[in-house]
Order: C-alpha cells, then sequence, then structure tokens
C-alpha cells in the first residue's frame, strides 16, 4: 500500500527557481508559482528538480503542434550549467542546436519562431542559453562575452556532447543554426564534432569571427544574409571563398541584419528548414529553390 504524501511546506523562497511543478492539475510549471498562490492539489513529489535533464514540460501550444513534446532543461556545458528549451516532434529523425547573437537569448522570437517551423517539418530543436545568467548581467555592461567566439564555441560544443549522450536525442542527426556571433560560435564548434554536425545555417551570421577554422569545417553550410545589410554580405562572401565544403550563399532581398521587414523571417525559416531537412533526413530528396538564391554548391 503507498503512503499518503505530505503536501511540501517550504516556502517559495525556499524553493530552487529550477523546481518545476509536475502536477497535472494546476500545471503551473514552477513550484514558486504554487506555493505562491497556496496551491492544494500539488503534493511534495510534483515538485522535482533534475540538473542534468529535463526539469520539466511546457504547455504545448499550437504553434509546436500536437505531436511535440517540448522540455525546459539544464545541459551540463564547460563546467556549468545552462538553460534550453528542448521540443522533439514525433518521429524525428534530427534535431537543430541553436545559437543566439549578439545580446540574445533562447527567448529570441526571431529564433523561437524559426524553430516552429523546423519543428513543423518534423525536426526537434534545441535552443540554449550559451551564457549563465551572471554571464549575461555582466554583458549587459560589458558586452564583450558575446564577442568571445571561443567561449561561445565551447559551450556550443558541450550542448552537443549532451545531445550525443541523452537518451532521447542520441540518436538523431544534429545540425546548428546560429545567429550574428552566434553562427561564427557554430561555425567553429563544428570543427570539433567534424563527424557529428550534418548541418549548419547562418542567418546574418559573422563567419568573419570564426577566423581560421573556416576551410576546416565539413559540414554543409547554408550563409543566409539581408539584402541591406551590405557589410554582413561582404563578410559572407568572403566566407564562402574559404569554405571548402558544400556551401550556399542566399541573400533575401529587402532585409536587415535583424530580418524585421514584412515577409524575410519567413523566407529565412523556408531556407533553413529545406537545408535542414535535405541534409538531417532520410531521404535526401529536399532541394533549395527560389529568386534569391546566390552560390553554388562545392
Amino acid at each position: 500500500m503507498t503512503k499518503p504524501v505530505k503536501p511540501s511546506n517550504k516556502t517559495p523562497d525556499e524553493i530552487s527557481r529550477d523546481t518545476v511543478c509536475t502536477c497535472q492539475e494546476c500545471n503551473h510549471d514552477l513550484a514558486r508559482s504554487c506555493l505562491k498562490i497556496k496551491c492544494t492539489c500539488c503534493k511534495q513529489e510534483d515538485h522535482s528538480m533534475i540538473l542534468d535533464g529535463i526539469l520539466g514540460f511546457a504547455q504545448t501550444s499550437k504553434k509546436h503542434g500536437p505531436n511535440t513534446e517540448v522540455r525546459t532543461i539544464l545541459v551540463s556545458a564547460d563546467s556549468v550549467k545552462l538553460h534550453g528549451d528542448l521540443a522533439i516532434p514525433k518521429d524525428a529523425q534530427g534535431i537543430v542546436l541553436f545559437a543566439h547573437g549578439s545580446g540574445s537569448s533562447r527567448h529570441s522570437p526571431r529564433n523561437k519562431y524559426v524553430a516552429q517551423i523546423l519543428q513543423k517539418n518534423g525536426l526537434a530543436t534545441l535552443l540554449i542559453d550559451l551564457l549563465t545568467e551572471e554571464e549575461e548581467k555582466i554583458d549587459d555592461y560589458t558586452a564583450h562575452l558575446r564577442f568571445d567566439i571561443g567561449l561561445l564555441a565551447k559551450r556550443l560544443s558541450g550542448a552537443t556532447n549532451w545531445l550525443i549522450k541523452n537518451p532521447d536525442t542520441k540518436n538523431l542527426n544534429i545540425g546548428y543554426f546560429g545567429a550574428s556571433t552566434g553562427a561564427a560560435a557554430a561555425l567553429v564548434a563544428s570543427v570539433d564534432h567534424p563527424d557529428t554536425i550534418n548541418a549548419i545555417v547562418s542567418r546574418g551570421g559573422r563567419p568573419d569571427l570564426a577566423g581560421p577554422s573556416l576551410p576546416n569545417i565539413k559540414a554543409p553550410t547554408l550563409l543566409i544574409v539581408g539584402g541591406d545589410d551590405v557589410p554582413v554580405i561582404e563578410m559572407n562572401e568572403e566566407a564562402m571563398r574559404l569554405l571548402k565544403i558544400e556551401k550556399k550563399l542566399v541573400i533575401i532581398p529587402g532585409a536587415t541584419h535583424l530580418f524585421e521587414e514584412p515577409g524575410t523571417l519567413e523566407e529565412v525559416a523556408r531556407f533553413a528548414a529545406n537545408w535542414f531537412v535535405s541534409h538531417l533526413t532520410k531521404p535526401n530528396n529536399v532541394k533549395i529553390t527560389g529568386k534569391s538564391e546566390k552560390g553554388t554548391g562545392g
């Protein structure tokens, strides 16, 4: 006979901010929320914390689709714990790890939108913060960590190792989606995993910051740049000359660096989805099409 479980008698301040509520009735996500409103349906066993894996299940919205499992996770990488949002559609064959750009985070609305499009195309996604909360606060004032490509690449490489070891993702082909400085980190990190990273997509990326790593990259790489982002176009054209693998440069007409113009982010998501589906899933029969293409594979 199972013993009855007593309600948690801890106060909100005694509960770690990473402790989640797994109660199916109240669905408050965080245990602190339950305790603040003195929720009566939760038991102590509903408030759990798993440091190196699933923290809890986020609410699945129509944006993710009914067959997509969404989780908040903590990933061990480079001796720190990084927060991430993992979404795995049913029967996914590949997963895309996102590296956000300068001063951004896993909550970037642009990356979240692209992730949702990838999920609808059957790809799992992991949006992760490459900096800890303390580091983000420091970077808000100094703005130097966002340009520490070595540090960001090391964190991304650590997150890749986590995907390789995690039971739910170890059998999925892995790709990188990087924005701005995150694209440079993705390019550099891929060199550490030449047999693991199967595709890279850069959105408004700074491949110039990847430096000498460019000729050593083995993963097929798609560079997407805004047509009005002239300095970054030149950086990506130079990267095209240095990359020795399958590569393509796509210029989105009328788009600036952040792709805030109507319809431009949708174009980014479409090209990214085609590239990842063709390189991370089987059969390999999806081709990039569109008037805004520039460059050829090779």
